[in-house]
């Protein structure tokens, strides 16, 4: 009888061992943990990617890296990454696709104080103006063409630093990081005037989930099962903020974050109106990429010549319709 259960327990482990194994997963979000990534780290902590068969691995970028290289050299299975990006990268050859569209509004803007005599676009000109490189730059140019605003751009670090010792009268800020550090430093909100980009046909959805084309031709299933456990994540999160809130921090301390509650769960309250801009409260209605919020970037990347040809949508977006 022993020797007949040890038999079974066996063919048992040869059962379930290679589907775990196949069903491993590297997932890298592409910056050190917080709020902004709060439905992944729920995902994973309540079990609801184990809950849909996956082993999944999460790890998170220190900004030395590139997640997107890595999903392209095949050393991970998918990561998150900016729209303006991707798009970019796969007009200039890269096979990836977006599986689920988690952000749906931009949270780039450009602040000034009031006490500047800022109050609309046309006043930037002539201005010294604040701003990042890369993808940070492409809406700022778009915001400037369409104003016809003409200014000093000053190259921007990641810090406020400068905005709050006047080496520029313009900065930019991501409303759930930049923004919240100024409030932070003594400023009120009724002291500020802001341009977001959302709110002048400039949106530019943000952080949605990646993977390699031939991951998704080969394996459909797992990346929808991908989507729709962190999905589930960022309902939960929303649903019971202060657990979720705890268990960033014990993230962010495991990573050595210079961070604190208050400006977690700033950040997890914007990304909660990111992710439902458009959308609603219903879960249901999440994680898809609308094809006028493509055309919109695609058009803008075209624009600035940062691509010669538009990847076709079907191509590209491989969600949930």
């Amino acid at each position: 009888m022993k020797k007949n259960l040890i038999l079974v327990i066996f063919i048992l482990l040869a059962i379930t061992l290679p589907a775990q194994e196949n069903n491993a997963v590297k997932f890298e979000l592409h910056w050190f943990p917080q709020a902004q990534f709060a439905g992944y780290i729920m995902a994973a902590e309540k079990g609801f990617y184990v809950d849909a068969g996956l082993n999944v691995a999460l790890y998170f970028s220190d900004g030395s890296d590139s997640p997107l290289q890595k999903l392209a050299d095949r050393e991970i299975d998918f990561c998150t990454a900016w729209l303006s990006q991707t798009i970019a990268l796969r007009s200039a050859g890269m096979k990836i696709v977006n599986t689920c569209q988690i952000l749906q509004k931009s949270s780039l803007l450009l602040m000034a104080k009031k006490e500047s005599g800022i109050t609309s676009p046309q006043d930037l000109n002539g201005r010294r103006i604040g701003l990042w490189s890369g993808d940070f730059s492409i809406q700022p140019k778009a915001f400037f063409n369409k104003y016809d605003i003409e200014c000093q751009e000053v190259r921007q670090s990641y810090n406020i630093h400068g905005f709050l010792a006047d080496a520029w009268e313009v900065a930019s800020a991501m409303r759930y990081n930049e923004y919240y550090k100024i409030i932070l430093s003594g400023i009120d909100e009724d002291e500020l005037v802001t341009f977001s980009y959302a709110d002048y046909d400039l949106n530019f959805p943000e952080d949605g989930i990646y993977t390699c084309q031939t991951t998704w031709q080969q394996q459909p299933e797992i990346c929808g099962k991908i989507c729709s456990a962190s999905l589930k994540g960022w309902e939960y999160a929303f649903q019971n903020e202060e657990e979720a809130l705890q268990i960033i921090l014990k993230y962010c301390d495991e990573y050595k974050m210079q961070t604190n509650y208050a400006a977690q769960k700033w950040m997890l309250e914007v990304i909660e109106e990111s992710i439902k801009y458009q959308c609603g409260d219903d879960p249901e209605s999440w994680g898809k990429l609308k094809i006028e919020d493509y055309n919109r970037v695609t058009g803008i990347l075209l624009d600035q010549k940062i691509i010669s040809s538009v990847p076709d949508f079907a191509d590209f977006y491989r969600g949930e319709k």
